[in-house]
């Protein structure tokens, strides 16, 4: 057998992180099994779909460099692949349901169902939902209403008694009695178009899907699926309903855990090397031990019996050192072009950049390339050398349990000692600041400290002598000195 998976997203919103892991379990399964994997858009909520979500999950992929082996952009032998292109369909197999005594035209309005609603819930019903009022409707009579053109639903009749299961291939047997499944769902809306649940099915079958793998969320639909497949005389593909993913507060992951969409991790400097990598681990393993794996590796790697039951615990700080990681596995030539958008939104270069400034960027980044963690962290450690230094702050200069006159002090030393620093090497400037440390009896912390931040305008940056020689002698004895007023302006009491 073939494998055959399926990404089937509504457009409805930007991609998920959660929707993405699907997309690459499925992928990397197809890939791993030498089956195909297919995108199939679920857009027949009209109501909700946007053409920009559509796009959105188009450019995901693309930057991912996940592709697909049929979808609505490259074609297949079982289109189309956006479902309300294939109401047709539907309503063939629908039909079908009616005519064997599978489903009913259902004429309820919507008042009616919120009354039944509201007198199940001051009632305190165990039965809570379609109280099946057009279940037993005459044939006939439903038929004349139709065609006098009164609005109605299509329903799907759920067996009264008896239990239906299904074999998942990570959580085991599932069993549901059927009185317990949602009573008779509506399977196809008023405006002619199916709800996900029948048109799930149909797709399925009809793309030859041989396996499922979707979130654990889909479970409790899962006995309807089966029952609507028993319906139609099909054989249910393999269900394997992948593990939630949450937030370190054992929450579903949400907006108040930070980033969820995946354009969010894009614009934030995020590599999609990383991104593939770290989501892939968020509910698998391949053992107990590696955590790196090249996108390569995991199409051949990945097998459905390493997933994991328990939910997958997204850790943000856990991305961010992934993310770090693939920076510095990043050849210093290809990392130029990765921070450049980040320099040019913030308006520290040109755009398009002048053959000066990609000088200054190609001999920053060695400075940066060990700090970052994310791309867009290359805006601050550059900010000193890319825009001028011209504020500080007296809790930025002042080491701990030093007085603003010692500070004045040593940033005067530090001065004298910087004389022809440029014409020292690095580790020449480094013993002048260890010997001046030593001879005057500071700790060498609260001699670097006061000129970091008087050079850069921040307590952490790139490596302190090599960045004074990107900036020159002139911008650093500016900078300098302005640091030094602006103590001595505070020290009496100017500011």
């Amino acid at each position: 057998m073939s494998v055959r998976v399926r990404y089937a997203p509504s457009p409805t919103g930007k991609q998920h992180i959660g929707g993405v892991r699907t997309a690459l379990f499925n992928y990397f399964f197809a890939r791993a099994q030498g089956g195909q994997f297919i995108l199939r858009i679920e857009d027949t909520d009209q109501q909700r779909f946007s053409e920009e979500a559509l796009q959105d999950l188009y450019d995901t992929f693309e930057w991912l460099d996940i592709h697909w082996d049929e979808g609505p952009d490259v074609g297949g032998p079982y289109g189309p692949y956006i479902q309300s292109q294939r109401s047709d369909l539907y309503k063939k197999y629908c039909d079908q349901l009616i005519e064997e005594g599978h489903a009913y035209p259902c004429f309820c309005s919507a008042e009616r169902l919120d009354q039944v609603r509201e007198e199940q819930k001051k009632a305190k019903s165990k039965i809570q939902g379609y109280d099946r009022h057009c279940r037993d409707l005459d044939p006939g009579e439903a038929k004349k209403r139709i065609e006098e053109g009164e609005e109605h639903v299509i329903r799907f009749k759920i067996p009264l008694e008896g239990k239906t299961h299904f074999d998942d291939l990570i959580m085991g047997t599932i069993k549901r009695k059927n009185e317990d499944i949602s009573p008779d769902p509506v399977i196809m809306k008023s405006d002619g178009l199916p709800t996900y649940h029948l048109a799930n099915i149909i797709d399925d079958h009809h793309m030859k899907i041989t396996h499922v793998l979707r979130a654990q969320e889909w479970i409790p639909s899962g006995p309807l699926h089966v029952l609507l497949y028993k319906a139609f005389g099909w054989e249910a593909p393999q269900f394997c309903h992948l593990p939630m993913v949450m937030g370190k507060d054992g929450q579903k992951l949400s907006k108040r855990h930070g980033a969820t969409s995946l354009i969010q991790f894009r614009e934030g400097g995020y590599l999609p090397e990383a991104i593939i990598n770290y989501v892939d681990l968020v509910g698998w393993s391949y053992d107990d031990s590696r955590e790196f794996f090249s996108k390569e590796d995991l199409e051949q790697l990945f097998t459905i019996d390493k997933i994991n039951k328990a939910p997958g615990v997204f850790d943000y700080k856990k991305l961010d050192w992934f993310n770090g990681q693939y920076i510095r596995k990043t050849p210093e030539s290809e990392v130029k072009p990765l921070i450049m958008p980040y320099l040019q939104k913030a308006g520290m270069v040109s755009n398009p950049v002048t053959s000066t400034e990609d000088q200054l960027i190609d001999s920053c980044i060695p400075l940066i390339h060990e700090r970052m963690k994310l791309l867009s962290d290359s805006v601050n450690l550059l900010k000193f050398i890319l825009t001028d230094v011209n504020t500080w702050t007296i809790e930025d200069l002042l080491p701990k349990k030093v007085e603003v006159s010692e500070v004045i002090t040593i940033l005067q030393s530090a001065k004298e000692a910087l004389a022809g620093f440029e014409k020292r090497s690095v580790e020449e400037n480094e013993q002048v600041f260890h010997d001046l440390a030593e001879a005057k009896g500071w700790k060498l912390g609260n001699l670097m400290m006061p000129v970091r931040v008087a050079v850069t305008g921040t307590k952490q940056s790139p490596p302190l002598f090599e960045s004074m020689m990107l900036i020159g002698s002139d911008v650093t004895m500016k900078r300098i000195d302005g640091a030094l007023k602006f103590l001595q302006d505070n020290e009496n009491g100017d500011n």
